[in-house]
C-alpha cells in the first residue's frame, strides 16, 4: 500500500499563475522524489503601476512515500 504526503508551497513568477506552479513544483522536485500531482489552493498578485509585477500561488504538492 502506497503512503502519499502532502506538502504546501508558494510559488511565484514574474510571468503567470501557471509558471508559478511550475516554479514550486521544480523546487520541490530538487529534493522530493514522486511528485505525483499538485493543487493550486489561491492565487495572488502583487500590482505596481495598474500592472501586475508579480504572481504568487499557494500549492499542495502530493507525493509518494519511499519506504
Amino acid at each position: 500500500m502506497a503512503v502519499i504526503k502532502i506538502i504546501e508551497l508558494i510559488g511565484s513568477s514574474s510571468v503567470g499563475w501557471s509558471d508559478t506552479a511550475q516554479n514550486a513544483v521544480t523546487e520541490a522536485a530538487k529534493t522530493i522524489k514522486n511528485i505525483k500531482g499538485v493543487h493550486v489552493k489561491r492565487c495572488t498578485a502583487k500590482v505596481e503601476n495598474n500592472k501586475i509585477v508579480k504572481y504568487n500561488a499557494d500549492v499542495k504538492i502530493s507525493f509518494v512515500v519511499e519506504r
